[in-house]
């Protein structure tokens, strides 16, 4: 009789604990929803199961006190090279990184790399990196470049003209349209608007927008032209804040045509990377309401030890410029999401893929570095605590998923053979 009662508890015990994990008692921020609350988050079978102001702890098997932490969807960031390969090209080899490395400890879930490989190549950077499922566990998107060979970096390859080719790359992207979310122009120095054309003629064969990497202003192409005319509304800009981008007057004061050009729906995504952030363009535009659609990092080798760093570090500097720490998760969540146009990343809505960041704002004495090591001083940052993917931990900074050592351990499964 005792053996049936005890079965039945346990039986009661596990019916009641109808979610994995219970998050609890977070600022929970998610843009999708317009929510900033303190509320709970409950996670079952890798999907977010419920959010609400109470959720009894006895209803999961494991339990996280996040009070006084962000709780935020896992971030998306949109512009990242991590075709780490060895092939002899910086951006198809030695400047691309393996994604988890610099991911998951920054609270990133998602990433898209952003025109390294083109339409030639794809399908290796595919098998080595996006497919190696049991070594890379970021969710890894991609951007065609233009170039059928990829992103050369140092070499000249993104300067052949005939290796643009909008049918190819288009092929390609439909072919692949789980993974690839847009075409990527980047690095040409000619005069001609031929990239831009090529591209753009891609983008629209593929139905996906196209994010530009400038390279070089050149008088022939004038950079107000590409946003207000060549560009279509949903593509996207990169290296907002880029020196050379005509952003301010000779008083500092924001061109006009900078906020026609949002009007009209172009995307300025951030793209900071090694060479392309300058705090004399960003503070006071960011001053006037110019702030950025989307805050991404450009993260490569290059980058990850300069001024950017990753991509919290990129979302602090935004914070101490004035921005909301609302509107900075918004940008990095949210936004990129619908921009490459999966709005099922980003969120914490219930029945979304259960990615989440765990963050906690700190506040202190800090600095902050451009593309110039130029400096700004700072009061507060951006941490990562925990990130989960699916449900499942995948960076736990100070163990908040995890039991004391003092608690007993499990029993041993009898049937497991002991290790010679």
């Amino acid at each position: 009789m005792k053996t049936t009662f005890l079965i039945l508890a346990l039986a009661a015990t596990a019916l009641a604990q109808q979610y994995d994990v219970l998050l609890k008692g977070g600022r929970v921020i998610d843009a999708k929803q317009n929510l900033d609350a303190i509320r709970d988050v409950a996670i079952a079978q890798g999907k977010i199961a419920a959010i609400a102001e109470n959720i009894p702890a006895s209803q999961a098997r494991q339990v996280a006190d996040v009070k006084g932490l962000i709780v935020a969807p896992g971030l998306v960031d949109m512009h990242v090279h991590v075709f780490a390969s060895t092939m002899d090209r910086e951006y198809t080899g030695e400047d691309g990184i393996r994604p988890d490395g610099f991911t998951f400890r920054s609270g990133v879930t998602t990433v898209v790399d952003a025109g390294s490989s083109g339409w030639r190549n794809f399908e290796k950077f595919k098998s080595e990196v996006i497919d190696h499922t049991q070594i890379v566990q970021t969710r890894v998107l991609a951007m065609l470049n233009i170039i059928g060979s990829g992103m050369g970096g140092r070499n000249d390859v993104e300067q052949n003209v005939s290796d643009m080719d909008p049918e190819k790359t288009a092929e390609m992207a439909r072919k692949y349209k789980d993974i690839v979310v847009g075409i990527k122009i980047a690095h040409f120095k000619a005069p001609e608007w031929v990239h831009i054309e090529r591209g753009v003629a891609a983008g629209k064969l593929a139905n996906i927008p196209v994010m530009v990497d400038y390279a070089d202003f050149r008088p022939e192409r004038p950079f107000q032209e590409l946003v207000l005319t060549r560009l279509r509304p949903g593509d996207i800009y990169t290296h907002t804040y880029l020196t050379a981008v005509p952003m301010l007057d000779p008083d500092g004061k924001v061109l006009p045509y900078l906020f026609e050009a949002k009007k009209r729906g172009i995307i300025f995504d951030v793209g900071h990377g090694a060479g392309s952030f300058s705090f004399r363009q960003a503070i006071p535009a960011v001053k006037q309401g110019f702030v950025p659609d989307s805050i991404s990092s450009d993260l490569h080798i290059g980058s990850m030890n300069a001024g950017m760093k990753d991509l919290l570090n990129v979302m602090s500097k935004f914070i101490n410029m004035g921005m909301s720490v609302p509107d900075v998760i918004a940008r990095a969540t949210r936004n990129p999401a619908r921009e490459i146009k999966r709005e099922e990343f980003g969120t914490l809505t219930v029945g979304s893929a259960a990615d989440v960041a765990i963050l906690r704002l700190v506040t202190g004495d800090f600095g902050f570095i451009d593309s110039a090591r130029r400096r700004m001083a700072g009061t507060q940052k951006l941490i990562c605590e925990l990130t989960l993917k699916g449900g499942r931990t995948m960076y736990d900074l100070n163990g908040l998923m995890s039991l004391d050592w003092t608690a007993p351990m499990p029993p041993r499964n009898p049937k497991q053979k002991k290790k010679q």
